[in-house]
């Protein structure tokens, strides 16, 4: 995935402005009105239109560097079961941490979300090794923890005074980990 950040950063230090990256990403289906805009959105951290490893090769060769010097790879867990107050919790550990000390802080903490932000971690990393990234000089750039509310399945209920109920609420989280090259 593109890194809005690293993009722009590149584009202010090449001095290259938004019409003459948009001639480099013209393709079938994109007009030379929607390349601008699409460069434009990029640069400010919206990703409409979605942009492909094809786009991301041809900016790369744009700005004359790498294509894994303009990404970032990401990783989510969808509606983990742990709330999202306990996850930011262990998520805040690993902000700015290589991978090899995220992982080796991870394994050492006594929280019951560690494991699963582990599992997001480990799998934002191999999906960067896949694209053939360096692994050894990745590390977490973003850690970010959203609620989902109550997870599915647990609607049930406690006894209370008087012929009450109260509802039991277990609550779900989405965690969302970003790992980036040096």
């Amino acid at each position: 995935m593109l890194s809005a950040e690293k993009f722009k950063e590149l584009s202010k230090e090449r001095r290259i402005g938004v019409e003459q990256l948009a001639e480099h990403i013209a393709r079938a289906g994109l007009s030379d009105e929607e390349a601008k805009v699409a460069i434009a959105n990029w640069q400010k951290g919206l990703f409409k239109p979605k942009p492909r490893m094809e786009d991301v090769r041809r900016l790369a060769s744009a700005l004359g560097v790498e294509e894994n010097e303009l990404a970032d790879w990401r990783s989510s867990c969808r509606y983990a079961p742990v709330s999202a107050q306990k996850a930011r919790l262990v998520t805040q550990l690993i902000v700015g941490r290589t991978v090899q000390d995220a992982t080796d802080v991870l394994k050492f903490t006594r929280k019951r979300a560690a494991g699963i932000v582990d599992k997001v971690l480990k799998a934002a990393v191999a999906d960067a090794d896949e694209q053939r990234a360096d692994v050894d000089s990745l590390y977490v750039c973003q850690a970010r923890v959203d609620e989902a509310g109550v997870r599915i399945g647990t609607k049930r209920w406690i006894a209370k005074d008087r012929g009450r109920a109260h509802a039991i609420r277990k609550k779900a989280c989405h965690i969302h980990v970003t790992v980036t090259q040096t």
